[in-house]
């Protein structure tokens, strides 16, 4: 959904990211984050330390922190654990749908716990002209929000078309990390 914004790659409104010529041609741009849906987020980063992913940053998003929440196109509350490990290359996120509509319980309805969906940059072009490109191109808006009234993020319904949900999102180039509810440092053996 979002990252922990020591990013990968810019993900900024400002049109300043990639060296990839291909990312130039294409409209997602970069992939920049990969998330896995599960039950319980703390087994899931238990296992992802052991490999060694991490350190992990764990979030609740509510609706008294993530404002503009919207589930199909309808204002929608609910809560979610959402948990960050920054990696060389892609930020790796876990989300556990605690309460209200989701695309995540919907996901482990379907398929069960994994990953879920692939965040893009979109060549750091500006939100607004993000969520018009994903429409343009036929997909409707599945869930979105703005965690803390700034990160913004979007999931679209791309799974039918392309196997698996995209998503984008935008931080503010002065964003700060918010206090964390929990963290989960890499253990000895997995450095």
């Amino acid at each position: 959904m979002c990252a922990t914004h020591g990013n990968a790659l810019p993900t900024t409104g400002s049109n300043n990211s990639t060296t990839d010529p291909q990312s130039q041609q294409s409209f997602l741009g970069n992939a920049i984050e990969i998330c896995i849906v599960t039950k319980d987020h703390k087994r899931t980063i238990d296992g992802l330390l052991r490999l060694g992913i991490g350190p992990w940053k764990a979030y609740t998003f509510t609706p008294q922190n993530t404002t503009n929440q919207t589930f199909r196109g309808k204002p929608a509350q609910f809560s979610l654990k959402v948990c960050f490990a920054q990696g060389p290359n892609v930020v790796y996120e876990i989300i556990q749908p605690l309460s209200g509509p989701t695309i995540f319980d919907e996901f482990l309805d379907k398929h069960g716990e994994g990953i879920h969906h692939v965040a893009y940059d979109c060549r750091g072009i500006p939100w607004e002209d993000r969520l018009a490109g994903f429409k343009q191109r036929g997909f409707e808006l599945a869930q979105s929000g703005s965690w803390q009234g700034r990160n913004h993020f979007a999931f679209f319904e791309t799974e039918d078309a392309t196997t698996t949900c995209f998503e984008t999102y935008f931080f503010p180039d002065d964003w700060e990390d918010p206090v964390t509810d929990e963290e989960y440092a890499l253990p000895v053996s997995a450095m």
